[in-house]
């Protein structure tokens, strides 16, 4: 029998496992050897969406007709309730027919949108710290990343200076994400202003994230679309995942203008279909029918209780932080008797069996930070800290 020569993609060697994929093998172990490991370490909200929208889903998803394919752009309702979103929550004016584009998760929003502006060899922008998928993907696709710095002393904000500096000719998108993940960073007017002025100066498409604008928020809600003239050059996903407890229904949104939408459409169609069509009447229900009500119930107030505990969390662990930060994590700098990150929560793990995450894997500026999800009741996050409180003597 001839020896075994397959090959993978050559691709696959400019990636890694996703660190949580790994990381939660381990995790399982652990827990199966009985050790109870608390994950304060994932962001994924565990709470449910209104009742309403669940009873939705279920009527609809009882409906002899509701089980076919479904168009890739979206039904109509969706597409009008994310448009009506934009506009209630943000001010923002979007046709509902061209310029707004469901998504199954804002992940393939990532994966369509580089494949509709960049060609193999050329260069898409990444912050570091930052969200992996934008630097997996881009590598993924031949795209040759490169990273500009958001740092604490510059309030995790772009650098304007060092990006003017750089060789621009190449590159075709830039990726930012406010509110901030990891870091917290809450959005500024401003930096939306100097990235729209500075995509238009440029030829560069500014793809802005902003899935966290409504955790820890009851001010005002920001959009780099509210900006003059940034439909123009800019996209903005939002999501359904963490301002209404939905990541397992993998429901997203791109707003852009009617051109930019076209181009990732082109690519979308060739790759999948659209979503079941009870969920996306459910999501247009969660979508029109959120009160300020529910909204302050489930991302302000229940988030704000669990911040002031992960606060504690990092004060037990000699780590520094800053309170203006938003989001559902707190970010926090490791002191400086540990000389790396890992060494702290690799501790943390195997002492006081509580899973947090090394900033590390969000890029080098964040080589000495850990970050910790708010994604857990009040009753495991004060078992973490009483255990962290034992192991760290504090």
């Amino acid at each position: 029998m001839e020896k075994n020569t397959f090959k993978p993609a050559d691709r696959l060697a400019s990636v890694q496992e996703y660190y949580f994929s790994r990381k939660l093998k381990e995790v399982a172990r652990l827990n199966a050897e009985g050790k109870d490991i608390i994950s304060l370490a994932i962001g994924s909200p565990d709470m449910p969406p209104s009742e309403h929208t669940i009873d939705v889903l279920c009527q609809e998803a009882r409906k002899a007709n509701a089980h076919g394919y479904q168009p890739t752009i979206g039904i109509p309702e969706l597409r009008k309730a994310m448009a009506d979103f934009y506009k209630r929550w943000y001010g923002v004016e979007l046709d509902p027919a061209s310029e707004v584009q469901p998504l199954i998760g804002s992940k393939e929003g990532i994966l369509h949108a580089t494949l509709a502006f960049v060609n193999p060899g050329d260069t898409v922008l990444v912050p570091n710290p930052g969200y992996p998928t934008y630097t997996s993907l881009s590598k993924l696709l031949g795209a040759e990343v490169v990273n500009y710095d958001l740092t604490e002393e510059g309030g995790w904000q772009p650098d304007f200076e060092q990006l003017e500096a750089m060789d621009l000719s190449r590159v075709k998108l830039m990726w930012t994400n406010y509110p901030h993940m990891p870091t917290g960073a809450r959005a500024r007017r401003e930096t939306y202003e100097r990235l729209v002025a500075f995509a238009k100066k440029h030829g560069i498409v500014i793809v802005n994230d902003n899935p966290y604008s409504f955790i820890l928020n009851e001010g005002e809600f920001l959009s780099i679309l509210q900006i003059p003239g940034a439909k123009e050059c800019c996209i903005e996903f939002n999501s359904l995942s963490k301002s209404h407890n939905m990541p397992g229904w993998r429901v997203a949104m791109l707003c852009s203008n009617a051109q930019f939408i076209q181009w990732i459409l082109k690519v979308k169609t060739n790759v999948e279909n659209g979503t079941f069509r009870a969920i996306q009447l459910a999501a247009a229900d969660a979508l029109t029918n959120t009160t300020e009500e529910w909204h302050h119930e489930a991302n302000v107030r229940t988030y704000g209780s669990r911040r002031a505990i992960a606060e504690e969390i990092m004060e037990a662990l000699g780590c520094t932080f800053d309170p203006d930060q938003t989001g559902m994590f707190l970010w926090g700098r490791i002191p400086d008797s540990y000389e790396n990150v890992e060494d702290l929560t690799e501790r943390v793990l195997h002492e006081a069996r509580v899973f947090i995450t090394p900033g590390f894997i969000f890029g080098s500026n964040g080589n000495r930070y850990i970050r910790i999800s708010l994604c857990a009741k009040d009753e495991l996050m004060r078992e973490a800290l009483a255990r962290i409180r034992e192991q760290f003597k504090v």
